[in-house]
């Protein structure tokens, strides 16, 4: 047995899902424009921490002394490191 739509049906349903879909369009712009929790990597404050850590340490700084400089934890000194070692081992295993 078929369900019997009237033009007026019709037009109230199309009415009911284009409001439905401002408010889900809305809901996602929101989600698309929140920021992002946790650390963020490799951005521009982090690459300035990280290029005076690459200047300290190759000068021959400790990692406490950089991290006081830069006014950041240890911790935070020994990823740029773990970073920097990486990124060495990379550009040595490379043929010229």
């Amino acid at each position: 047995m078929e369900k019997v739509v009237t033009l007026e049906d019709a037009l109230n349903r199309i009415d009911e899902l284009e409001k439905e879909n401002v408010k889900l369009r809305e809901k996602l712009a929101y989600y698309k424009n929140r920021k992002l929790s946790g650390r963020q990597k490799h951005n521009a404050k982090w690459m300035a921490i990280y290029n005076d850590f690459v200047d300290g340490y190759e000068s021959g700084m400790t990692m406490i002394e950089i991290a006081k400089r830069n006014n950041v934890s240890e911790r935070t000194i020994y990823r740029y490191k773990a970073h920097y070692d990486k990124i060495r081992s990379t550009k040595e295993n490379v043929i010229e």
